[in-house]
């Protein structure tokens, strides 16, 4: 709400790149249980559980961040005491952006950290100490997409930018379970991360861009809640389809999930302009 329209996609650049260095230094973090068996000579059990200990003590640290938030953050509603909500015009745009959004998000939780190590464990053998650098270097790639895409989108725009990245990231992880060896299948994974995260602040910039101020609380927390909820999903229905076919079918499923989302997405909304293209167009 402190935003222009020029800003406004840059501003959540940089917000996701915050986020994404806690998540490269988290990565790092999983080091901590070979470090404390080496150092403190802890057995294999202990180590995870003091690792998981910390882990709980960052989370309840995060907590208390939101309390320094301005409330200048938020527009004010029509009326103190009412819920947000979406005026007739909005709600259909919104509910459709929510349901295509959990589309990929499902896709996402087939795609999980967690879900994307075991395979890396399984198929290749490798512990703690390999996938942590990994992922510390995905999570800074990841970071540095961030601040691409917001130059990318006052060029070509935020769903062209969210759908022209993305689509290449899934079609690049969809390869690596054919790959022969770990180094070809890392750089192929790396090279995935420099792409798949640039649609999320042009996600959120285009959300709140395509409906009034008063509306930009409730279209945006209708989209996370759907996101949530079908993120959940996939860890879920990821567990079984394991058992039968094995560690990779994740990586197969999750990113052809994500291909239907991002060709959905731009038949959806490619005629549907935020104000500061709508004005570029205009000039």
């Amino acid at each position: 709400q402190l935003s222009g329209h020029q800003e406004r996609t840059l501003r959540f650049a940089w917000y996701n790149v915050a986020v994404d260095s806690g998540n490269a230094l988290g990565s790092l973090l999983a080091l901590l249980p070979a470090l404390l068996r080496q150092q403190w000579h802890l057995d294999t059990l202990p180590s995870y559980q003091w690792t998981w200990c910390f882990y709980a003590v960052l989370c309840l640290a995060s907590a208390l961040l939101p309390l320094g938030i301005s409330d200048a953050v938020e527009s004010p509603t029509p009326s103190e005491k009412s819920l947000p909500h979406l005026s007739a015009e909005s709600r259909p745009r919104i509910f459709k952006f929510a349901a295509l959004s959990g589309l990929d998000s499902l896709g996402g939780g087939f795609l999980s950290t967690a879900l994307l190590s075991y395979w890396f464990f399984q198929r290749f053998g490798v512990s703690e100490v390999f996938l942590g650098p990994l992922f510390f270097v995905a999570r800074l790639a990841n970071g540095l997409s961030h601040l691409g895409a917001a130059w990318l989108a006052k060029r070509i725009g935020l769903v062209n930018t969210m759908v022209f990245t993305h689509l290449p990231s899934s079609l690049l992880l969809l390869t690596i379970p054919f790959m022969p060896n770990l180094p070809v299948a890392s750089i192929l994974f790396v090279l995935r991360e420099c792409l798949v995260e640039m649609d999320v602040p042009t996600r959120q910039s285009y959300i709140v861009a395509v409906v009034k101020p008063e509306e930009r609380l409730a279209a945006a927390g209708i989209t996370n809640l759907t996101r949530g909820a079908a993120w959940a999903l996939g860890p879920l229905l990821a567990s079984p389809l394991i058992a039968v076919g094995g560690a990779a079918i994740p990586l197969l499923v999750g990113p052809s999930i994500k291909v239907v989302y991002d060709l959905c997405l731009y038949r959806a909304f490619k005629h549907i302009k935020p104000p500061e293209e709508m004005v570029k167009a205009a000039k």
